[in-house]
């Protein structure tokens, strides 16, 4: 057995039988730790891609508007109604969609062009459908906007239902 804590003259510096990595060594282990968070961040964003793209094919496709479907999507609209006006905002996203499922990426939407709901494709055409067709009567407004900006370009677009005045 060992003496705890006493170490021959000299060997004051030392940690038992380990010892020190130079510093080059300690250099080469943080490159590696950075490699291998770097590596992390890559596969994060192919991740994300990955499911955007799979959300842009799954919005790009219409769904069937049968009553059924349309009285499950207004029960839902008017839960989520309730809540935002019992909170005294004026306004909800309805559906947040990748730039792509507008004609023109978006560029109408962002210059709020008059004509900007003839850019919608697929899903994101409907709900505007469903606005103009059952909501706007009603005094429902509808709004789009560039909601992200991934380095400076426009990214998904929200649309957001309006209601009242602020």
């Amino acid at each position: 057995m060992s003496d705890i804590g006493t170490k021959p003259p000299g060997k004051e510096h030392e940690l038992g039988d380990e010892s020190f990595m130079s510093a080059a060594d300690l250099r080469g282990y943080m490159d590696k730790i950075a490699a291998a968070h770097a590596e992390e961040a890559v596969e994060a964003i192919d991740r994300a891609r990955h499911a955007k793209e799979e959300l842009a094919k799954t919005l790009a496709e219409p769904i069937a508007l049968t009553p059924e479907r349309l009285h499950a999507i207004t029960q839902s609209l008017l839960v989520k109604l309730r809540s935002a006006a019992e909170r005294g905002e004026n306004e909800i996203m309805v559906m947040r969609f990748p730039n792509e499922l507008c004609t023109d990426h978006g560029r109408a939407i962002n210059n709020t062009e008059e004509g900007w709901p003839e850019t919608l494709t697929g899903r994101p055409r409907q709900a505007y459908e469903l606005w103009r067709d059952h909501l706007k009567a009603a005094g429902y407004g509808l709004a789009a906007m560039v909601i992200e900006w991934p380095n400076g370009m426009p990214g998904d677009i929200g649309l957001f239902l309006t209601w009242g005045k602020r």
